[in-house]
């Protein structure tokens, strides 16, 4: 017990240490991560998952239930659909660590998520470091993505944890996948990347098709207090810091971060981001503008009965938040 306590310990303050290392590091970062991608829009997609006070999908809802702002003002809605069709699940597991002690509790945890997949959906495996690195690439077969999560191999040692560079390698990864695309998250949110790649993926996922349910796997190491006062509210702050980029990351398109702390709320978690997955509503409207900028996109609700015309707190709506409008044809 005492050499876990001390493990516990050392990775924590190890996290912290590496947390704060990433606000004083500069480094370099290749011009790609600042490039700002632009595609013609003829309409503008947005999945949209509604859930109530325990996590679940709300089934049923219609077009006129739904609500889409561009720029804060509404537009038509031209195509609707409630949308349970296959996906694909990038699982993107962080390599560090924090894994290392405790790989046993989630990835035992994560069949629950594989179980709850759909027979269609098909799961790549990847892991990352200082660099994502690809496990299995997509397949349907669930017993085979479980055997290749059980077979990745973990760090021990305090080194890179480039959360943010590894996202947009695989979003560029993703990009020639077509269909519903996910990427299941499971990290402990601490990023050494540089500060120029953490701001730019935050825009790039804003903007993009791909939604982040991520889930964090420090939570059963917060239950110490060993070091003294100055350490254990470093190793919070350090968590905090984690947990609120980890959380920025999800909600910006429009998906969710958990954090469990224990292997029974992994199992439970695993189980609504299955859920997730597998159902969402799809909607589109024609943008308005065709001026190339970068627009805000909101999308409101309304229940059978209004449930959530005044927005109680035990319902959610999320979507991605932005777009980027075509620009108008050259003239000739």
């Amino acid at each position: 017990m005492k050499f876990l306590r001390a493990c516990k310990f050392t990775l924590c303050a190890g996290l912290a240490f590496v947390l704060s290392a990433t606000l004083s590091g500069a480094q370099e970062v290749p011009g790609s991560q600042g490039q700002t991608i632009q595609v013609n829009v003829e309409r503008v997609n947005v999945s949209v998952i509604v859930t109530d006070g325990k996590g679940n999908f709300v089934q049923g809802l219609k077009r006129e239930d739904f609500h889409a702002f561009d720029n804060g003002v509404e537009q038509p809605i031209s195509e609707f659909a409630p949308v349970e069709e296959p996906g694909q699940i990038f699982l993107l597991v962080e390599a560090g660590p924090a894994v290392y002690f405790l790989q046993d509790t989630h990835l035992f945890a994560a069949d629950t998520f594989l179980n709850g997949l759909s027979a269609g959906d098909r799961v790549a495996i990847g892991r990352y470091s200082e660099a994502p690195v690809v496990v299995l690439d997509f397949t349907a077969e669930k017993r085979v993505a479980q055997d290749a999560l059980t077979s990745i191999r973990f760090n021990l040692g305090f080194g890179q944890l480039n959360l943010s560079s590894s996202l947009n390698t695989v979003l560029d990864w993703l990009a020639r996948v077509s269909g519903k695309k996910t990427i299941v998250l499971l990290s402990t949110g601490v990023d050494t990347s540089p500060q120029t790649a953490i701001e730019a993926i935050q825009a790039r996922l804003r903007t993009g098709d791909v939604r982040i349910l991520g889930v964090s796997v420090s939570g059963p190491m917060r239950n110490g207090k060993a070091g003294n006062q100055k350490q254990v509210q470093q190793t919070q702050r350090a968590f905090e810091e984690a947990d609120a980029r980890l959380r920025a990351l999800a909600e910006a398109t429009g998906g969710r971060a958990y954090f469990p702390q224990n292997a029974k709320a992994f199992q439970a978690i695993y189980k609504q981001v299955a859920q997730l997955i597998r159902n969402e509503y799809s909607l589109s409207f024609a943008p308005p503008q065709a001026d190339g900028a970068v627009h805000s996109i909101d999308v409101k609700v309304d229940l059978p009965g209004g449930a959530l015309k005044n927005k109680p707190p035990d319902y959610r709506v999320d979507h991605r938040k932005a777009y980027v409008a075509p620009k108008a044809p050259a003239a000739q």
